[in-house]
């Protein structure tokens, strides 16, 4: 068997076949891998794709799906009882695909913070970031968050002639 190095470049997406022994076989490593590493994947922003090995379905929202559920129920979940109802709720209802929308828009802003953040930190010393945090309400950056959050909700349904 050829490596896939030796015959030209690396893939753009990566593939992950799952078998029906509920196994997942990394077709770029030519090795079986957990559900662990499939996370690991995500975590080091690397491109796959989940495929059943018979039928070719795009299994990767399942997979993705179940690393959310094995962590929601680890020691420290990232959803109330009460989030998590909410959410349900609006399957089925005219607003769940801007509900969709919503949320990833706004995952992507605090993302896109946190990078922001943790690229303007690393120059930052120990005592420069004490001295900062003494001076800032690190809680003004979450309100200024929110406002936004609650300008584009506005904006949502003022386009659907709801008021607030």
């Amino acid at each position: 068997m050829q490596s896939k190095k030796a015959t030209g470049p690396k893939p753009a997406q990566r593939v992950i076949k799952k078998y029906p022994n509920r196994r997942l076989y990394d077709t770029d490593t030519s090795t079986y891998i957990t559900l662990a590493d499939v996370k690991q994947l995500v975590m080091d922003s690397e491109s796959f794709v989940v495929r059943d090995a018979k039928s070719n379905e795009d299994l990767t929202r399942s997979i993705l799906l179940q690393i959310i559920l094995e962590e929601e129920a680890g020691g420290a979940p990232m959803f109330s009882e009460a989030a998590l109802a909410n959410l349900i709720r609006f399957y089925g209802q005219a607003m769940q695909g801007f509900m969709g929308s919503y949320l990833e828009k706004n995952v992507q802003a605090f993302t896109d913070l946190q990078t922001k953040m943790a690229e303007q930190s690393k120059n930052v010393t120990p005592e420069a970031w004490a001295q900062f945090m003494n001076v800032q309400n690190p809680l003004n950056m979450f309100e200024k968050m929110q406002e936004q959050m609650a300008k584009q909700t506005e904006q949502m349904l003022g386009a659907f002639g709801i008021k607030k």
